[in-house]
């Protein structure tokens, strides 16, 4: 295990009816103005807006309103929430979403204290200070509800990179179970399939004895497996919604991967899938993981037939571990499909011919230099080759 430092100061409300205390919290970290983030759709149509709002008003705290985020959170959008926060002197930004508000809330959060151009700080610019930012989660996904993270899509290019600072992380999060129950199956299994990945990202390591971190990862993959069946069936299960909940939080606030090399060579490969063809990150995640995870494989194949072994119930072969590994792959490919999950790069709208400049972006991008991940440093050649098997 390596050296590490881990700090999540991020305040977690968890349970039905929480979304009622918002203006509570709100005061609590300091907000007087708020900027109410949020999408459109649902947050409006189920009176979860309106619940939010009297919440603020309870506690005498103004607040202003930007709508319209929408999946893979584009810059123009942070842009007017930068000058409506700079003109209204906004000093609290409240996310009412899912994971592409939360990270439109806080690019704006980290624009609104700056005098350049926010999207510096999506070039490699280390981020130092941010408005405070409180989340009301309505989706399980990205866990951008407890992550110093966000990711942003610029129009210009359709270039989706990221940025990362303590700054970023939530003050405070909302996390109630109910506000999922009416997300269509297909959001369901990408949420699941995010965290799944976030997970993944950081079990493919090289740093060695890191068996806690291993095995907590390893049962959080597990409640995937259980739980993500019980709502596809049944999307009012509370119990399931709220596993599912909290484990998307726990799979990226980073306690999982504390101590150990991560990797993220899969997410950079997906990026470039979602920013060209507006695809749900998770589904897309679903076609990307699998496929690295093959061309990958014999890089340590005792540490891909440890996961089929331990996650998957696959039997091990001791003396060819590389069926076991296999299996693992195989089975989690099946697990996607069955969640009703996408396979294939077609099934996203990709084409064959558009391999090399997919590969090349995403070699290029997000300050790489060339190659990608670090459980296998994939060159562009590399990468072009994962993209042709997920054809």
């Amino acid at each position: 295990m390596n050296n590490f430092t881990f700090y999540s100061p991020t305040y977690f409300v968890f349970g039905k009816n929480e979304e009622n205390n918002t203006g509570k919290y709100v005061k609590r970290f300091g907000g007087k103005k708020v900027l109410i983030h949020y999408g459109g759709g649902s947050v409006v149509r189920s009176g979860l807006l309106d619940r939010i709002k009297a919440s603020l008003q309870k506690d005498e705290i103004e607040f202003v309103e930007l709508g319209g985020v929408k999946p893979n959170p584009r810059s123009g959008l942070v842009y007017e929430g930068i000058e409506l926060c700079k003109k209204e002197h906004v000093d609290f930004i409240l996310a009412v979403g899912g994971g592409s508000t939360i990270d439109s809330a806080k690019a704006i959060a980290v624009g609104a204290m700056y005098e350049g151009d926010f999207w510096d700080f999506y070039s490699g610019k280390a981020v130092e200070k941010a408005l405070p930012v409180g989340t009301v989660l309505t989706i399980a996904a990205a866990g951008s509800e407890g992550s110093s993270g966000s990711v942003i899509t610029k129009e210009e290019g359709m270039l989706k990179r990221s940025a990362g600072g303590e700054a970023m992380r939530p003050v405070f999060s909302i996390l109630n179970p109910e506000l999922t129950q009416t997300l269509p199956a297909f959001q369901t299994a990408a949420g699941v399939t995010d965290i799944m990945a976030h997970l993944l990202e950081r079990y493919f390591t090289n740093t060695k004895d890191v068996e806690v971190t291993d095995r907590v990862i390893e049962g959080l993959l597990l409640s995937m497996i259980h739980e993500a069946p019980k709502v596809i069936e049944n999307p009012n299960d509370y119990q399931a919604r709220a596993n599912i909940m909290w484990a998307g939080m726990l799979a990226h606030n980073n306690c999982c991967g504390v101590g150990r090399e991560q990797d993220w060579g899969s997410h950079d490969i997906e990026h470039e899938l979602s920013a060209l063809y507006d695809c749900a990150h998770g589904a897309g995640l679903a076609v990307v993981f699998p496929a690295w995870m093959e061309y990958t494989m014999k890089h340590d194949v005792l540490r891909f037939a440890q996961l089929a072994n331990r996650v998957w119930g696959c039997s091990m072969d001791f003396k060819h571990p590389e069926n076991t590994a296999k299996a693992g792959i195989h089975a989690f490919r099946n697990f996607l499909k069955s969640i009703g999950m996408p396979q294939t790069l077609g099934e996203l709208g990709g084409k064959e011919e558009d391999i090399p400049y997919l590969a090349h972006t995403a070699s290029y991008g997000n300050g790489n230099d060339g190659t990608l991940g670090s459980f296998v440093v994939l060159k562009e050649e590399d990468i072009a080759n994962i993209y042709r098997l997920m054809l």
